[in-house]
């Protein structure tokens, strides 16, 4: 993975100047909590585990044992497919501790996309529950265990039910495994001890079926991130995190798992997000601060505003994945919570933000401004940049920025540049004052929930659909999800109606992901395009 890294050697000189980079590892940050803070709570979930970080250290020794004992060397990718359990944070602190890349899998990757996503990484072992959700994941593992030849070893987790192969059992490793020894990275590995330098972890894009990339995180790029996430927001060992956002994505990873063992701060999780026992689970546990999409915070809000109750503990939330109007920043400080939004990527993880003091004043208007170290330019279709207050592209640049896609040289290449530049194909317009407001995407892209979707692919799918002749699909504002699906369709000659149930009905038979259903259909007698033939969704977009 060293090899398929892209960056700029004066940045990486002057980063390294500057103190934003060194040779320190997670590892290394890892251990200087776990003696300072060996008897505070790191993690606790909704099902009732605590570990304290003495205790994270040691379940996490068990289980880097067992990874070393499977042949997993530093260097080397450890795949796992977690809810939002304490597991997650078990697996991903033992991939720290044997200088493993960690790289989570959402749970709504289904074969296809195990089967691309692993043989992408190609690891050894691959840990997943053994149920979760309606979802049998380890009957889907092991139907397509022999299309991924690198996995050796399959982990499951008895959470929900018992096992019906011979696979290892996480929590039989975790009450009989042996401790790991003190170990040092293995010529041959690839990897530099003790190099901030080195892949920590890969992260996928989320949302698509096809197309997935691979990014590469080093310990530089996530200890710098959330290092100055923790300095900005004033967040101590004192701090309670609540977090029910999947932790596969850059948000749970870096600012759930992360963020709060860099300061011996507590992160609280949440398998699935509830309303009613989010408020209750926060209130419990007495959470300081809290990050998530839109509709989490949307939802409680709403909550407590019909039928009572209070967050008297949470400070501020961050709010990601859709714009945050400024109704909803008035009516969270109703009940004394400071509404943030924030903006980034997997591969520029959120980078902009609205500071909490100043997220009144701001009232919805903006993304806020970029944190310290990252750049910010704002340019047109030739690459040049614009002056405040016309639309552009969002660029940024800094110690944050991903180094690369996994064995994707030219999709890396498309989007950073030799400036170390990271192109990321949201039009945005800023203001003087060095503050964003995302207007739009340069990609077909739909925001849904927090979950990036490709229109393009979800169109794909309706080819085919007895009664369409045309159909394209568009993202349509939605005040809790940011976004939901359309599909604009133009019917066969004949046919009088079609329902939105057929067309589901022949997704459903075709096996596309739930996810990628339309929840509204627009019929219409044609679909507007220009000479080349590209559709002209902004027409569609004011149909609606």
């Amino acid at each position: 993975m060293l090899k398929e890294m892209k960056i700029n050697p004066d940045l990486k000189d002057y980063y390294r100047e500057k103190g934003y980079w060194s040779d320190r590892t997670l590892k290394d940050c890892w251990e200087e909590t776990v003696r300072k803070y060996p008897d505070r709570e790191y993690v606790t979930d909704d099902r009732g585990y605590r570990y304290t970080y003495g205790e994270m250290d040691e379940a996490a020794s068990r289980i880097g044992a067992f990874l070393l004992e499977k042949g997993v060397r530093p260097g080397e990718t450890v795949s796992y497919q977690i809810p939002v359990w304490s597991e997650f944070a078990i697996i991903t602190i033992a991939c720290i501790k044997i200088g493993a890349v960690a790289h989570p899998v959402s749970l709504s990757y289904e074969e296809k996309e195990l089967i691309r996503g692993l043989n992408l990484t190609e690891p050894k072992v691959f840990f997943c529950p053994t149920f979760f959700y309606k979802t049998d994941y380890e009957q889907r593992i092991l139907n397509v265990l022999d299309e991924i030849p690198s996995v050796e070893t399959i982990v499951l987790l008895e959470n929900v039910k018992k096992m019906t192969s011979n696979c290892p059992a996480f929590h039989d490793i975790l009450e009989n495994g042996t401790l790991m020894e003190s170990r040092f990275f293995t010529e041959g590995s690839g990897q530099k001890e003790g190099s901030g330098q080195n892949i920590a972890a890969v992260l996928s894009t989320s949302g698509t079926t096809s197309g997935t990339k691979g990014v590469l995180l080093t310990h530089d790029n996530i200890i710098y991130s959330e290092n100055t996430f923790n300095k900005e927001l004033n967040i101590t060992e004192e701090d309670i995190m609540f977090m029910a956002a999947p932790l596969h994505h850059a948000t749970g990873f870096h600012h759930g798992i992360i963020a709060p063992m860099l300061v011996g701060a507590k992160v609280v999780l949440q398998e699935r997000y509830r309303c009613k026992t989010s408020i209750e689970l926060m209130n419990r546990e007495k959470c300081t601060y809290s990050m998530g999409a839109t509709p989490f915070i949307y939802d409680i809000l709403k909550d407590m505003e019909f039928n009572g109750g209070a967050l008297p503990h949470l400070k501020f939330y961050l709010c990601g994945g859709a714009p945050v109007p400024g109704y909803m920043v008035q009516k969270a400080w109703k009940f004394g919570i400071l509404l943030c939004e924030v903006y980034g990527s997997t591969e520029s993880v959120p980078h902009v933000y609205v500071r909490p003091e100043e997220a009144l004043a701001l009232n919805g208007t903006t993304s806020g401004r970029a944190i310290e170290g990252v750049e910010i330019r704002v340019v047109d279709e030739r690459g040049n940049d614009v002056p405040a207050g016309t639309p552009g592209e969002e660029l940024s640049r800094g110690p944050n920025v991903f180094v690369g896609y996994l064995k994707d040289k030219k999709t890396t290449d498309s989007v950073l540049d030799e400036d170390g530049w990271y192109h990321s194909g949201d039009l945005c317009v800023m203001d003087e004052e060095g503050n964003i407001r995302i207007i739009g995407r340069k990609k077909d892209i739909i925001v849904r929930g927090g979950e990036n979707l490709n229109s393009n692919e979800i169109n794909d799918h309706l080819e085919g659909c007895p009664g369409v002749r045309d159909h394209t699909v568009v993202g349509i504002p939605d005040d809790r999800l940011g976004e939901r699906i359309c599909a604009f369709v133009v019917p066969n000659k004949g046919v009088e109606s079609l329902e939105l149930d057929a067309v589901l009905g022949y997704l459903k038979n075709k096996n596309v992901p739930k996810r990628f259903w339309p929840e509204r259909l627009e019929l219409i007698d044609k679909i507007p395009k220009t000479g080349s033939g590209k559709v002209k969704k902004y027409l569609l977009l004011e149909r609606i």
